[in-house]
């Protein structure tokens, strides 16, 4: 059958077995495979088993790897040709073992001239050998076997590179993997060892020979419990900041990337002396200076240098710690001082001056200024560069120190005399104490106001605490008005005449024979608003006022007050105008006005008083008379009050006013067929005649018709009222 045809043909491609002419293991983690060729074979597959496990690697031809494999482990190790056809069968295996793990080195310089060399223990090994040989090929190359884990290679090189090479080996002696390592001694300690000294710019250059193997250097410079610290990677080190008078022990130590070398032995730096300190001068007696210091660490001698401010200069040398020089009175000496030792001068140090006692200053002057202060002045003397002016009285002493030759004693207490005198002086050589002193008494001391009292509309009364004798006091009130003053040798005077509704502040002075005061403390003083001078009354309505009025100075809020037995109407307001409402008619009132301050000062103003306008009349009515008239009737409010009767119509206007003490009044001859508004209103005595108060009465409406004809009038009037 086909199938059968098909499976003959397969079978007859597939390639022949391999077989395998060694294996062998040179790496702990492979094993390499040889055999001969398979004619069509195009590749191979190589198989390591161990027990269950195993790793397969495809290859072109023969040798062949396997990897990936464990060390020191048997494998049955077996080979397969391929091609298109298929796989054969796996060759006759061969079992081949691969070799030791390669020791894994821990290494590192122990000194100079030796390298430690260990490792972990390697499974399956009998020992191990482990060689040294410098990188560079110099010398002879060190090998050791062993069977422990650790070795030491003494006597090497110092600073150099050496290359470490070890693997182990099993019971037959095969050898496994090999491990390389590079490590380089630690090296040598410099020589030749160097140390110059800059003594002006307090540093040391530090140099030595180069030594192999050495990366960088570390220069260490010591003095007690100081130490200075230089790194460099050249021969030379500059380290700075030395400090005078101290000795250093200098040494060096080379490092390299398997550590540092011994240091080298200390090398001794003695610095310069310091500037000597303490230095005192004094004037042990008139033309002889005395210089004195205290001993320098490290100074072996000192030289001492004093010159005058006319040039002249000289010096003393010794080992001792003070000097002696001649002086002049009222000359100034510049005085230094210098300490030497091998290394050289030590520095500079302070410059002191010191001015031989000058004498007393002449041309003396003092003037007051103000009532504390004086200035005080003088002619300038040789060899004073400082003087002190000490203005002394009662218990209190002030004093002045400048170079000038004048100055301003502040802060003196007022009204006092005091005794001034300036001493001429030096910061080294103190004041000359035999100048006479001059008196000189202050201005008077400022009054303080105790009190300002009001003893009248314009009239104010100040009192204040007299605290000096024999002065005169003036009290002035300054304001926008004007100035006002007053004057006492007391404790109070009167301010006269102030203007109503001003502001004032109100200070006080003192004059004496020696000046005047500073004022005093300003006390704020207002007096109370003025009265509005223009009063005006309007009424609006029957029960309605209106008021208004001047302003009045200083005045901030005005209180307006109508007041009769009848009751009151006030009004408060920041206006100068009030309506006043529940008047009451024909009642006479009081007018008064409070004008007040913004401080609360209040002015109470009374006026002329005010009548209100007569009461309207009540129950007014029409009645017609026989010859064509009208009777006006009504009530009156009051028996004494006149009244006048008004008719406006189309027709014409009319009115009439009654007899004294009738409460009517007649309109004749009024034509009929008209409507008519009618007023009845009081009216008031002004001069000679009746004056119609204003018409604040309601108006009526009244129709009159005609009976009969249009010239004659009905008997009766109709009265229409609007609404």
């Amino acid at each position: 059958s086909l199938p059968g045809i098909y499976n003959t043909w397969m079978l007859a491609l597939t390639p022949d077995i391999p077989v395998i002419d060694q294996a062998y293991s040179k790496l702990s983690n492979s094993i390499t495979v040889e055999w001969r060729a398979v004619p069509g074979a195009t590749n191979y597959m190589l198989t390591a088993q161990d027990g269950d496990s195993f790793v397969e690697t495809l290859v072109k031809n023969s040798p062949g790897t396997v990897t990936g494999l464990k060390p020191a482990t048997l494998y049955r190790i077996t080979v397969r040709s391929i091609n298109s056809g298929g796989k054969s069968q796996p060759s006759p295996f061969r079992k081949v073992k691969t070799v030791l793990a390669a020791p894994i080195l821990s290494v590192r310089s122990l000194s100079c001239d030796s390298i430690s060399v260990s490792w972990k223990a390697v499974p399956m090994a009998a020992g191990f050998s482990v060689s040294l040989m410098r990188s560079d090929g110099l010398g002879r190359m060190l090998k050791q076997n062993t069977t422990n884990t650790y070795l030491i290679f003494t006597n090497l090189d110092p600073g150099a590179l050496y290359t470490i090479k070890a693997y182990a080996w099993n019971a037959n002696g095969m050898p496994g993997d090999d491990f390389t390592y590079n490590q380089r001694t630690s090296p040598n300690a410099p020589v030749d060892v160097k140390v110059a000294f800059n003594s002006d710019a307090l540093r040391a250059v530090v140099s030595w020979m180069p030594t192999e193997g050495a990366l960088t250097y570390s220069v260490t410079v010591s003095s007690g419990h100081l130490k200075l610290r230089c790194n460099t990677s050249s021969a030379s080190c500059t380290v700075p900041s030395l400090q005078c008078s101290s000795e250093y022990y200098v040494s060096v130590t080379a490092y390299n990337d398997a550590g540092a070398s011994e240091p080298t032995d200390a090398v001794s730096l003695k610095t310069i002396p310091c500037a000597p300190v303490n230095i005192s001068i004094e004037e042990d007696e008139p033309g002889h200076l005395l210089v004195s210091w205290s001993s320098v660490t490290l100074g072996h001698y000192y030289v001492v240098f004093v010159k005058s401010d006319d040039g002249l200069e000289v010096h003393c040398n010794t080992s001792y710690t003070q000097c002696h020089f001649q002086s002049d009175c009222g000359f100034t000496y510049f005085i230094s001082v210098f300490a030497y030792n091998k290394a050289g001068q030590s520095p500079l140090g302070d410059v002191f001056n010191f001015t031989t006692a000058p004498c007393c200053p002449s041309e003396f002057r003092a003037v007051l200024t103000s009532s504390d202060t004086v200035r005080v002045t003088w002619a300038p003397v040789r060899g004073a560069d400082l003087y002190e002016t000490r203005a002394a009285g009662g218990s209190a002493v002030v004093l002045c120190r400048d170079t000038a030759t004048a100055c301003t004693l502040s802060a003196l207490r007022c009204g006092t005399p005091y005794n001034i005198t300036v001493y001429s002086s030096s910061e080294a050589r103190g004041s000359n104490t035999s100048c006479a002193p001059q008196s000189v008494a202050t201005a008077p001391c400022s009054p303080e106001i105790k009190n300002i009292s009001k003893e009248g509309l314009s009239i104010v009364s100040v009192q204040w605490q007299p605290n000096n004798e024999e002065a005169t006091y003036v009290v002035t009130a300054r304001g926008e008005a004007g100035l006002w003053h007053c004057t006492s040798t007391r404790n109070s005077c009167t301010l006269m005449d102030l203007p109503c509704g001003s502001a004032f502040s109100v200070s006080a002075i003192a004059r004496s024979p020696a000046g005047q005061s500073f004022p005093s403390y300003s006390i704020p003083l207002e007096t109370a608003p003025c009265c509005p001078n223009d009063l005006t009354l309007t009424q609006v309505t029957q029960s309605v006022t209106n008021i208004s009025w001047s302003v009045g100075r200083g005045a901030q809020t005005y209180v307006t007050t109508l007041e009769s037995p009848k009751g009151q109407a006030k009004c408060h307001t920041l206006q100068t105008y009030c309506l006043l409402g529940c008047i009451t008619c024909g009642t006479n009132y009081t007018v008064s006005l409070r004008a007040i301050s913004e401080t609360g000062l209040a002015s109470s103003c009374t006026y002329q008083g005010y009548s209100s306008s007569a009461c309207c009349p009540s129950g007014v009515k029409l009645y017609r008379l026989s010859n064509n008239g009208i009777r006006v009737f009504w009530r009156a409010s009051d028996e004494t009050t006149n009244y006048k009767a008004d008719l406006h119509g189309s027709k014409g206007n009319f009115s009439c006013t009654p007899s004294s003490g009738l409460s009517h009044c007649d309109i004749t001859k009024i034509p009929c067929g008209d409507v008519y508004t009618v007023v009845v209103a009081p009216m008031t005595n002004k001069g000679p005649k009746l004056t119609l108060f204003p018409s604040f009465c309601p108006k009526r409406i009244y129709s009159v018709t005609c009976s009969g004809s249009s010239l004659g009038m009905g008997k009766s009037s109709t009265f229409i009222k609007n609404s």
